[in-house]
């Protein structure tokens, strides 16, 4: 009996599928695959060239997906992101595209469009295969990464110039404060008491009313001069958070600058006495409350000033409050950022190196107030 050429079930004949067919379109797929993943590592190593800028390497994830798409030679490639448009060479309107949005935290700050520029027969998206949507929300993802990356690399840039600047802002205070006062002070007392010694020498008991005066002239002159010291160190670093605490250093602090300023500053703690505080959180809070005080009587002409603070497990709350002129800060902080005005900013950085967050609610004419939720004692571990 001989071999029937093809299988039979029911009554229809079903043919075996050609090997060779099957074949082509297993190599057809692989080699897709294979411009997949050449695309992405090709995107990857082109991100971390340094020495290009933002707009360059956009203009290199442009053409590096051109060729990842079934027909590259007419494949044409638009990348728009945070006001940065880039294209692949011969970029014009296509006649069918699939586009993929741009995300950083959650918000879309641009797209990228793949298109061809002439008719392709239909697939799973158009002329586009399924395989090809799942690479287009891959590059897009792996380009807001780049984006966040770039951004967050100039930012920490701008931030270091930032801090050197301030550093050397703050020696060349600390040197004319040294100098135009400590300095002279204490060369005007030793003139004093090297006249005071001559007087005694050249007149003896006669010039001793006399010089008891002067010395007494020269204490409280030397007086002056230790307190200046003293309050030079004092802002450097406050002695008295180490063995008083964050909650009773800042109340010290609200009354030297309701005293300084002639304002109202309240200043309420609850909770802080029980918690265990370590330094460093304490320190990053003390130095936010200065900021915030500082913000307030020079910038808000604030009349009045309430600060809180809040132990409440595993957080500790930093509360600042102002009646002042207030402001938007939607518009305020990139200004201040353009206008290299770090105070707002830096409070900001504080609260996310401890790990919290910040935040700034103020309208113009409405006051500010200022809410930092920092992780506390052992929320820090």
């Amino acid at each position: 009996m001989s071999r029937m050429p093809a299988t039979m079930t029911g009554h229809a004949a079903v043919r075996p599928e050609d090997p060779c067919a099957e074949h082509a379109r297993t190599l057809a797929a692989l080699q897709e695959r294979v411009k997949e993943l050449d695309c992405l590592y090709a995107i990857s190593r082109l991100a971390e060239r340094q020495d290009l800028a933002l707009e360059a390497v956009l203009d290199g994830v442009a053409g590096i997906v051109a060729r990842a798409w079934q027909y590259p030679e007419i494949t044409r490639v638009r990348v728009v992101v945070a006001g940065t448009c880039a294209a692949s060479p011969g970029w014009r309107r296509p006649v069918a595209r699939q586009t993929a949005p741009v995300v950083i935290q959650g918000k879309r700050v641009g797209r990228i469009a793949v298109g061809y520029l002439e008719p392709r027969p239909e697939c799973d998206e158009g002329p586009f295969l399924a395989e090809e949507r799942h690479l287009l929300d891959a590059v897009a993802e792996q380009v807001g990464r780049i984006v966040a990356a770039r951004a967050a690399g100039e930012r920490l840039r701008q931030l270091s110039r930032e801090l050197i600047r301030a550093q050397e802002a703050e020696r060349q205070r600390l040197a004319r404060e040294l100098h135009d006062n400590v300095a002279q002070d204490l060369s005007g007392l030793r003139l004093g008491l090297c006249a005071l010694a001559e007087q005694l020498e050249t007149r003896g008991e006669a010039a001793l009313p006399e010089a008891a005066f002067r010395a007494r002239e020269l204490g409280a002159g030397l007086g002056r001069a230790v307190s200046a010291l003293r309050e030079a160190a004092h802002d450097l670093l406050p002695p008295d958070l180490a063995h008083l605490g964050l909650a009773e250093t800042a109340v010290r602090l609200c009354e030297e600058y309701a005293a300084r300023h002639q304002i109202v500053v309240e200043c309420y703690a609850d909770g802080m006495d029980g918690a265990s505080q370590d330094f460093e959180t304490s320190l990053n809070l003390y130095r936010m409350l200065q900021e915030a005080l500082a913000n307030a009587c020079r910038h808000a002409r604030a009349g009045k000033i309430v600060v809180r603070l809040l132990a409440s497990y595993p957080h500790c709350i930093l509360r600042i409050s102002d009646d002042g002129q207030g402001f938007d800060p939607a518009t305020r902080l990139p200004e201040a950022l353009a206008a290299k005005r770090m105070g707002l900013w830096s409070l900001g950085e504080r609260a996310r190196l401890l790990g919290g967050r910040l935040r700034i609610l103020s309208r113009p004419g409405q006051g500010t107030t200022l809410v930092a939720e920092v992780p506390w004692g052992e929320g820090r571990r």
